[in-house]
């Protein structure tokens, strides 16, 4: 069964948010084995300024990287990534399968997003949509795709 993680930057609280992420957890319990670690947000004053915005980047980018499994493979969340199909997302877990690598992970950023340098480490670099999402829904639709790329890949009706 394949490994897939997802590490996320702050926690869901909201009720809704919730409860869609663990109904696309449940239904991905059948294709993968699944791992989704929540890692705390740094806090930030109201303003803060560019440097605080990027310390605290690089603060939750060790975190994330003591997180990360050995022999795997990144995939940033970023809104500078690439925008792919969810066909196109369906080929790359397909061919990631058949990869040396034993995790696919996907990491997802708090409000500011991800640091500048993990993002350059990462195998690829994924955006949703050139339009600005809250990091909490981005989880779910994040959740969301990738069941639909394992429905595409088994010919499933899911994906019409």
């Amino acid at each position: 069964m394949l490994s897939v993680h997802i590490l996320c930057v702050g926690k869901l609280k909201e009720k809704f948010y919730t409860q869609a992420a663990a109904e696309y957890v449940k239904r991905l319990s059948a294709y993968c084995k699944l791992d989704l670690q929540e890692l705390p947000e740094e806090r930030l004053p109201q303003n803060p300024s560019q440097a605080q915005v990027d310390a605290a980047l690089a603060k939750e980018a060790a975190a994330i990287r003591a997180k990360l499994p050995s022999s795997s493979s990144v995939i940033a969340m970023c809104v500078e990534g690439k925008t792919r199909s969810s066909e196109e997302l369906a080929a790359l877990m397909a061919g990631w399968e058949h990869s040396s690598a034993k995790h696919l992970v996907f990491l997802v950023g708090g409000s500011y997003g991800l640091d500048e340098a993990l993002k350059k480490e990462a195998w690829v670099r994924l955006s949703m949509s050139p339009m600005t999402f809250p990091h909490h829904l981005a989880r779910v639709m994040l959740l969301e795709q990738i069941y639909r790329a394992f429905k595409i890949n088994e010919g499933s009706s899911y994906h019409k």
